[in-house]
């Protein structure tokens, strides 16, 4: 099977949702059970999308049909980056929470998986997901507390989102590792605990 492997935390070997994702990607088998792609899209410098950094498929993209070789190597980065999502059955995605939502990376990277005609369709009952044959696991952290229970559940807008873009795209199996309350002293060794014990629970 295909994995993809996606982190997005600026904050390198001191980040929790990285740790967390290369702790699932173990927990699934690691390269012994899967063909791993990674992609690490801060490493990467991923750039917003534009007309010119639109994968090939997006309509967007016909704005800017010719390109000089810098711009052509940003249209190859989008089209390498839809095929891999495209390719997995499974997604493992790193997500910190920045400021109530995604890292301006991980935003430019689902911009180039949301394509007309290749990973969702207008049909006569309205948008159809075509890319819905995956399992996804979100690695989540988060520096304050937002879920179900917490008063500020309303203001968070990083799973929220992904779980409404990935939807969007057919993908309906995602689940969560969250790691939350990072950023206060009493709690965080607790959290991060916790989400590796919940990782151990994941089947495989």
């Amino acid at each position: 099977m295909k994995l993809l492997h996606v982190d997005s935390s600026i904050t390198g070997p001191r980040s929790v949702s990285r740790e967390l994702s290369s702790l699932i990607v173990k927990k699934l088998g690691g390269s012994e059970q899967h063909d791993i792609t990674y992609r690490d899209i801060v490493a990467d410098d991923l750039p917003h999308f534009t007309a010119v950094t639109a994968p090939s498929a997006h309509p967007l993209s016909k704005a800017a049909p010719i390109l000089d070789p810098l711009q052509q190597s940003k249209r190859d980065t989008s089209d390498a980056v839809l095929r891999e999502f495209v390719d997995a059955d499974i997604v493992v995605i790193g997500v910190p929470m920045y400021n109530f939502t995604l890292p301006s990376e991980l935003k430019a990277w689902i911009d180039r998986l949301i394509v007309p005609g290749t990973t969702f369709r207008y049909g006569s009952n309205g948008p159809e997901g075509l890319a819905g044959n995956k399992r996804v696991i979100l690695a989540i952290a988060r520096g304050g507390v937002y879920g179900e229970q917490s008063a500020f559940r309303s203001a968070e807008h990083a799973e929220s989102f992904l779980r409404v873009a990935l939807g969007f795209i057919g993908v309906k199996n995602i689940e969560t590792i969250v790691a939350e309350g990072l950023n206060m002293a009493d709690a965080r060794e607790k959290a991060i605990l916790s989400a590796r014990e919940a990782v151990e629970q994941l089947a495989a």
